[in-house]
């Protein structure tokens, strides 16, 4: 497609998106600042974290264009923090690895799986809050688990993740959308590429169909609906102050 705007176009109020990138590593800005042109709200993102105050979905975050966030990381947004305990977000934590296999079962079609991560605790017995409310009660918190045990040890079941849209960056592509991600921006992107009804991918490169050597095609094409070439990337890195 022409251009990120076209790509997004058409994506609903209260669309749910999935969004690839770990940190702001790997993540789609071109796609993330044409939903902000665009101003669709009530948005749920399923992403591992929110970006930062004035970068990645925290640009979204700040037009108030998002409604809930599935993640397993949000420390480094303040603005986050802040509507989510004034009761404006709401937030389903998940545990990072869980995440990412909730994404890669979506995307598999397989509906649920279970997993010991998270058994015995607030994750699989319920009551994590999910949304304040305004006066710093919980409104809304999460449900207790189904719970198995396997070889005498305790599972939790975890349901897959299916999106409405995922945008998601890779470093190369051709017209099939057939893509190369290049080092720690591999992250999220595959898992979210497969489990997007439909999946947007921007490119740094767009290249000739036939150019990628078909065993270093991380994401086949078959997956992929929209190709765009990104304009500018930032690629901003996250700072941690470390205190004296």
């Amino acid at each position: 497609m022409k251009s990120a705007r076209d790509a997004v176009a058409d994506v609903p109020t209260g669309a749910v998106i999935l969004a690839g990138g770990f940190g702001l590593c790997g993540i789609p800005e071109n796609c993330i600042r044409a939903l902000a042109e665009l101003g669709v709200s009530e948005l749920t993102f399923v992403s591992n974290n929110c970006g930062v105050d004035d970068f990645g979905l925290g640009i979204l975050l700040r037009k108030k264009q998002i409604k809930k966030m599935v993640s397993s990381y949000v420390g480094e947004n303040k603005e986050f923090e802040r509507q989510y305990l004034s009761g404006e977000l709401e937030l389903e934590f998940c545990p990072q690895g869980t995440l990412a296999e909730r994404l890669r079962a979506g995307g598999a079609g397989i509906p649920a799986f279970y997993t010991s991560t998270g058994a015995g605790t607030a994750v699989s017995d319920g009551g994590l809050p999910l949304q304040y409310a305004p006066d710093g009660s919980v409104a809304k918190a999460s449900p207790k688990k189904e719970m198995r045990e396997f070889h005498g040890r305790s599972y939790v079941m975890e349901q897959a993740i299916v999106g409405d849209f995922a945008i998601i960056k890779a470093w190369k592509g051709d017209r099939f959308g057939n893509l190369v991600y290049r080092h720690t921006a591999m992250n999220f992107n595959p898992m979210m590429a497969t489990a997007g009804k439909i999946t947007i991918a921007e490119v740094e490169e767009v290249v000739e169909i036939g150019s990628l050597n078909p065993d270093h095609i991380h994401t086949p094409g078959i997956y992929v609906h929209r190709v765009i070439q990104g304009e500018k990337y930032e690629k901003r890195i996250e700072r941690r102050t470390v205190s004296q």
